[in-house]
């Protein structure tokens, strides 16, 4: 059989992996055998947790079973060997077995190549330094540096992908911007959302040619050009195969503008229309440019992995959340409680307990659980504006979340009156609810009573688990008062409440 010859085509980095918690789920399954030789053995082993924690979840089980992965419960042994052996995978990939081996390397393929864990069939599996820091739980600001360090090396002809287009992402994004924004035509915004398509299909790494290109665009059709025009030019810079047109116009921009935010060195301007450098991360952006924009290429897989799998620590040590973490002003806060009217914010809240999307630009780009701490301090503030709101997400320069908070501070401190009001909030139901949330939640509120600040902690959730509730009532003996919310209890308490306290009771 003839190997099929490289083409252009449009960037999308994965369809199986959208976001960065369930990747970082996936790798933490994997972690557990980090070390050792990867057999059909260990891959049965994986897909049994994987789908033991509903993490990976068949067609062709009971309701009963579904019952439990939608409410995050884990399954039995019993139930987790009989779903594997009734849903034998016909999938298959290069270089694997088909069946398991296949569906094993769909889902941890995007994880090789941004290099964080390097596996193949009889070969060991090794986590890069990248990887472990990704996994840090103590640490969840890891996540923002490990993404940057991981774009600003991240080449589209890569040996993991046979495509024609040759450049880095992320350095023609900000070699472009800072063309448009330097051009006195324009009013420094950025590049816009309708002219990520171009960028996406663009076969080199010439910003002057991309960026002229626009230029013409936007001469012609501002900044609403139709999806027609959009797609005519896409289809210009790539092969003759056909695409799915509403891909290359939504599904693959937004993939990107998340990928790309996740790295801290994006904000959104306009209501989500353009998008641009952040400028709290300047000294970022100037250190990868330098470092960055020449870059040897690669033949072989373990050589490319080698090289974005080493962390730069002189790069993320320019980082903001590195040096000082960037946390939203006042200012910024109240600027996005005026963007947005309560009938909003209230929707956006309901639809993430029922784990519905968004189509709001700005929010549906905003990583879930990052979402769910924006949108609850935007509520409070809004419903409560005497209340002091001080959420310890890291933000952009547009007050939008980057990046979590380090695992020493509680999601968002509120001040009202002489209390101190500890917001926790989680996207969690289940068992892992418990087990990731209670005992980071009874740290926090810990330590600001031995400090002797008047503090109780508020956890909200789409829905409690049992083991949580347990959890916290057992440890009011010690004087630790943590009071437990749905997030819809909690919507409908704002709107009839006066105060924090009476909306937590």
């Amino acid at each position: 059989m003839n190997k099929r010859q490289p083409e252009y085509k449009p960037l999308l980095f994965t369809t199986t992996m959208r976001n960065p918690e369930r990747l970082k789920d996936f790798l933490t399954v994997l972690a557990e055998y980090d070390s050792e030789i990867l057999t059909n053995e260990i891959i049965d082993k994986v897909a049994k947790s994987l789908i033991q924690k509903g993490l990976y979840q068949p067609m062709k089980v009971s309701s009963a079973i579904k019952d439990k992965w939608k409410n995050e419960i884990e399954l039995s042994e019993t139930e987790t060997k009989k779903v594997f052996s009734d849903n034998p995978q016909s999938h298959k990939e290069a270089g694997f077995e088909k069946g398991w081996p296949s569906r094993f390397d769909t889902w941890f393929k995007i994880a090789k190549e941004l290099g964080f864990v390097w596996y193949w069939q009889n070969e060991e599996i090794k986590f890069s330094e990248g990887g472990k820091m990704l996994l840090d739980k103590e640490k969840p600001e890891n996540e923002l540096m490990v993404f940057a360090n991981a774009f600003a090396k991240y080449q589209r002809q890569n040996p993991f992908r046979r495509v024609l287009n040759k450049n880095v992402p992320l350095i023609l994004l900000i070699q472009t911007i800072k063309l448009l924004n330097n051009d006195p035509a324009y009013k420094g915004a950025g590049i816009s959302r309708s002219e990520i398509p171009l960028l996406l299909c663009w076969k080199n790494d010439n910003a002057e040619s991309l960026y002229r290109e626009i230029k013409k665009l936007r001469k012609k059709h501002a900044y609403t050009p139709s999806n027609e025009v959009i797609l005519d030019l896409c289809y210009e810079l790539l092969n003759e195969t056909k695409r799915d047109d509403n891909s290359i116009l939504g599904d693959y921009p937004d993939d990107f503008i998340r990928k790309m935010r996740l790295t801290g060195l994006l904000s959104l301007r306009g209501g989500g229309r353009f998008i641009d450098i952040n400028s709290k991360e300047s000294t970022t952006v100037d250190y990868i440019l330098k470092n960055y924009i020449s870059y040897k290429e690669f033949e072989k897989e373990k050589e490319f992995f080698e090289y974005i799998g080493q962390v730069d620590h002189d790069l993320i040590s320019t980082l903001s959340v590195f040096k000082a973490p960037a946390k939203t002003t006042k200012a910024e806060l109240e600027k996005w409680v005026n963007h947005y009217d309560w009938e909003s914010i209230k929707s956006e809240l309901l639809n993430l307990a029922q784990k519905k999307s968004s189509s709001d630009d700005i929010l549906k780009v905003i990583e879930q659980p990052l979402r769910l701490e924006f949108l609850t301090s935007l509520a409070i503030l809004k419903k409560l504006p005497d209340v002091i709101v001080k959420p310890n997400f890291i933000s952009d320069d547009e007050g939008l979340p980057t990046s979590f908070a380090s695992g020493g501070s509680p999601d968002i401190e509120c001040l009202e009156e002489k209390d101190t009001v500890l917001i926790e909030v989680t996207l969690l139901t289940g068992t892992q609810q418990h087990i990731r949330e209670s005992f980071s939640i009874h740290r926090h509120l810990e330590e600001y009573v031995k400090r002797g600040t008047k503090s109780y902690s508020v956890f909200i959730s789409p829905k409690s688990f049992i083991d949580t509730e347990r959890y916290f009532n057992f440890i009011k003996k010690d004087g630790m008062e943590v009071r437990i919310s749905n997030i819809d209890k909690f919507v409908n308490s704002l709107e009839l409440k006066t105060t924090l306290n009476e909306v937590t009771a």
